[in-house]
This record gives structure tokens, sequence and C-alpha cells, in this order.
């Protein structure tokens, strides 16, 4: 029996005496208000049973995190048909380069960098009559908590600051690979972002990828073979260009945000997430990343 309490304990206690905390994703501009010293852990176990340590219950920005739950509802939505649009491999890149894009005709590498999040908006947008209600309301419902919001200032910050994003949606555009509205598409893509959660609602929401497409409330929303290529592809492109190293160091599959987000998940066994602001140069929580592979290291617990 693991003892996930003194285990996530002690990764608090370190977490405040580390002096190397990475540095806040100040080009969002709402973002840079965050203090660096927050640090918040939370699991979430097969049996529903809880482990909170340090801000836990804190709500920050979601980000790029939200990609993964804009990808199941897509998939739930349009199936394999998907993968005509967007593909599954690793970038190699970091997650708003656009040079790949040119290279392989607005088909983006995969769907957790920008451009490949945009084409899930677009997807969305053809699909939904109120993408961004519709949305939220798929989020409230992964996570059995309605709660959980949009950060209207965040999304407005995005909007103000997202030149790359626009221009990405724009060659998509170009390319025939965004069939709406760019504007509308932005616009749901900035909201998705802005999404402020928890690390506890992200455990909730991110149980139906460990229970095999089954959420909290106990609905089945993926089916197995849906679940399985939404978790490798967290494995191979969730943390932009250091994916292998978050593979290599902690043995999960996962997500991370430039909130300072990461969520992670042993199929069967656990999901977990983190949040600490401090961004190392790759764009993924510093001290998120180490305390994951603390955990996976002392629970003896990962995928390999």
């Amino acid at each position: 029996m693991v003892d996930y309490q003194t285990i996530i304990d002690k990764i608090v206690a370190n977490s405040k005496e580390a002096t190397e905390r990475g540095v806040i994703a100040s080009y969002i501009p709402e973002l840079a208000n965050i203090s660096l010293h927050k640090f918040g852990i939370h699991i979430l176990d097969a049996d529903r049973k809880t482990y909170s340590a340090g801000e836990a219950l804190e709500g920050f920005s979601i980000q790029s995190i939200s990609k993964v739950l804009a990808l199941a509802f897509s998939f739930s939505l349009v199936g394999d048909e998907l993968w005509k649009r967007v593909d599954v491999e690793p970038s190699g890149d970091p997650f708003n380069h656009l040079s790949l894009l040119e290279l392989e005709n607005g088909i983006p590498r995969n769907p957790f960098i920008n451009a490949g999040a945009l084409v899930i908006a677009d997807v969305l947008v053809s699909h939904l009559e109120n993408p961004k209600e519709e949305f939220l309301r798929f989020v409230q419902e992964l996570a059995n908590d309605s709660s959980i919001r949009y950060n209207e200032k965040v999304a407005l910050s995005e909007k103000r600051t997202g030149f790359k994003n626009y221009a990405a949606a724009n060659l998509l555009k170009s390319y025939g690979n965004l069939r709406n509205d760019v504007d509308s598409v932005l616009d749901l893509y900035f909201y998705q972002c802005s999404l402020e959660m928890n690390c506890k609602q992200l455990t909730d929401a991110f149980y139906i990828f460990m229970n095999h497409g089954t959420c909290l409330r106990e609905k089945s929303y993926l089916n197995l073979t849906q679940v399985k290529r939404i978790n490798a592809l967290m494995l191979t492109c969730g943390f932009y260009d250091e994916a292998g190293e978050f593979a290599f160091e902690v043995g999960l599959p996962g997500k991370s945000g430039v909130g300072g987000g990461i969520v992670a998940l042993l199929p069967n066994t656990y999901c977990v997430a983190t949040w600490s602001p401090g961004l190392n140069p790759k764009g993924n929580s510093k001290l998120g990343m180490a305390a994951l592979e603390e955990l996976t290291t002392k629970t003896g617990h990962s995928i390999f």
C-alpha cells in the first residue's frame, strides 16, 4: 500500500526549499501577476481516494492542458476522421512554431502544438451550436463540478497578445484546414486556454483517461481505443519539445500548460496534478516536473 500523503507532503516541503523555481510566463500579461512561490499537488486514485498538499485547491489558468480536453471532445464527435486533419507525431519544436506547418502542407504535427489545437477548435466550432458554452459544460461534466469557469481577463489578455496564434490560424486557413471563420476558431481557442481550474479539479477531469473512458459521473464519453490513442499522444507529445525528457524522468502520460500546471496519470492506478507557475526554458513547470519525477521514483509506479 503506497502512502501517497506522506510522499506528497515531502514533495511540498522540498518545493519550499527550492532556490531555482523557473520563470513566470509573462508574455501573457495576466499570468505575470502570479506568485512564483505557489505550489500544489493533488492525487486521485482508482478507488477515488484523494490526497492533497500545498495550494492544491487554488485555481490557475490551465492553458495548454485544455488541449487534451478539447481533443477528447472532438474525438468523441467525429472519431477517426479527425486524423485526416491533424497528425500524431512529436514535433521536436516549441509549441508555437509554424515552420513545420508550411513544410507539411497545413497538417499540424499533433493536436497539442498550437496549430493542431486550432484544428481541434475548428472541429468543435463546426459541430457545436454554442462552442464556448458547450465545451465548458463538457469539462464541468467530466470533473463533476459546475463551478469551473473561464477566466475572462486571461482570455482577453490572450486575444490582445496572441499574434502567433493569429498567424497559425490564417496559415491553416490558407491550406484549407480551417473550415470556419478564423476569429470564431480563435475565440474558442483563447477561451479554452483561459479555463481556471485547481489541481483537484484537473485530476477529476482527467479521471476519464485513467478509467477507460468513463468519467466520475459513470458516463462513458470515449471507447477504449480512443482513450489509448489520447494517452499515447500525451506520452509522446504532451510536453512540447521536452516530451522525451518527461517520459524518461517521470514515465507517465501527461500534459503541461504555461500557467504552471501539469496533469499526469497511470492507467487504472491514479491521476495526479501539480501547479507551480515558474517554467523551465522549454515552457514546462520546473518544480512540477521535479515533483512528478520524485513521485514516480518513490512510489515505483510508472508505465515502464
